[in-house]
């Protein structure tokens, strides 16, 4: 009987653990414009504690990665007890045109480190910009679901959903979210990201 009252305590210890969901990303992700504490790490986990969820959202984002970039500094982004993982990249890799190819190449080999980690995954898709052309977009935007599929991980089809391309929720380079474009990506995100906490084995 006290057997089973400590390994009752113990479980019950590791269900009310914190979870660490870390957020890999770029500009997005690391809030670039916008003052502290109004970055999407920070206002996603005022949502999820909102909602109960005892979380803390780690942001490791930063400004100007390409896939490639935060593939490089995925070791120490992440940390080894990490929960889940939410991978905002690609954006900047089509803002500079880099072939759609070699960024899916890289986003898998982040997935890779995540599967290999057991850690859930969230992979927030990117859309091409117009400017680039319907060849381009052909290439680019479908990756995010190409990799979703094939390494059985949650996909948020496009992390600017409801945001991209209207000035009021945009900063004045039109391209980042102001704080309330970051509110409404928040909101839209929330169900994935709940869905994804829902994986982590406690």
């Amino acid at each position: 009987m006290a057997f089973a009252a400590v390994l009752a305590t113990t479980l019950h210890a590791a269900a009310a653990r914190t979870l660490r969901l870390v957020a890999l990303g770029d500009s997005l992700t690391a809030g670039y414009g916008l003052p502290p504490g109004k970055a999407f790490p920070d206002r996603l986990e005022a949502a999820l504690r909102a909602k109960g969820w005892d979380v803390k959202v780690i942001n490791a984002g930063v400004s100007g990665d390409t896939a490639a970039n935060a593939l490089a500094r995925y070791d120490w982004s992440v940390p080894q007890n990490a929960d889940a993982l939410i991978v905002e990249l690609g954006g900047n890799d089509m803002l500079r045109g880099m072939k759609p190819e070699a960024t899916k190449t890289t986003l898998a080999a982040i997935l890779d480190k995540a599967r290999g980690a057991h850690l859930p995954a969230l992979l927030a898709g990117m859309r091409a910009a117009p400017n680039l052309g319907g060849e381009y977009a052909g290439e680019f935007s479908p990756i995010y679901s190409a990799l979703a599929k094939s390494y059985d991980v949650s996909l948020y089809p496009f992390f600017l959903d409801g945001v991209a391309g209207d000035p009021k929720l945009d900063q004045l380079d039109g391209l980042h979210p102001n704080a309330q474009g970051v509110e409404i990506i928040v909101q839209k995100i929330l169900p994935s990201v709940e869905a994804l906490l829902k994986q982590v084995k406690q």
